[in-house]
């Protein structure tokens, strides 16, 4: 941790804001989409330099679990086949990590191709839905304020 040093007393990395939860949604989603041990330390590092909210980046890596990587993992190889030319699917999956190792020589361009470009997506995709949350809950709480002081008093 000595090498982020004053970077961890930033405000923005442990305060709900805004700005802070909506890039810390684009960067907990965009890494946990790729394949890589230590995933939480890369959103941590990721969120440290962009000035985003620490603990939920990396919170969000953990939608890729032991029981979610599989079929992530897996839609994440068939976009990565889609958009390589001249790829084909494997045939033959087998969830387990016998196979994957012994696979991996194969796999590996189009399923880290298509964990980027899926990351790339939730990515954005989560942060415009928080930005645009964030700013429907702000104007909902205006307009009950604004409600309750318009009510006629009782004379």
């Amino acid at each position: 941790m000595r090498i982020f040093g004053g970077h961890l007393l930033d405000q923005n990395l442990w305060h709900l804001n805004r700005y802070s939860v909506s890039g810390a949604f684009a960067v907990g989603l965009f890494w946990a989409m790729i394949p890589m041990p230590l995933q939480m330390i890369a959103a941590a590092a990721t969120a440290i330099l962009a000035r985003v909210n620490l603990p939920v980046s990396v919170a969000l890596v953990w939608l890729t679990n032991p029981f979610t990587i599989p079929p992530i993992f897996y839609f994440n190889y068939m976009v990565g086949t889609w958009l390589l030319p001249h790829q084909e699917p494997l045939g033959n999956v087998e969830m387990s990590l016998e196979w994957f190792t012994k696979s991996m020589g194969e796999i590996w361009q189009p399923l880290y191709l298509g964990s980027v470009v899926v990351g790339i997506i939730l990515a954005a995709a989560g942060y415009m839905a928080i930005r645009l949350y964030w700013r429907w809950h702000i104007i909902s709480q205006y307009k009950k304020r604004q409600q309750g002081r318009k009510k006629p008093s009782s004379s």
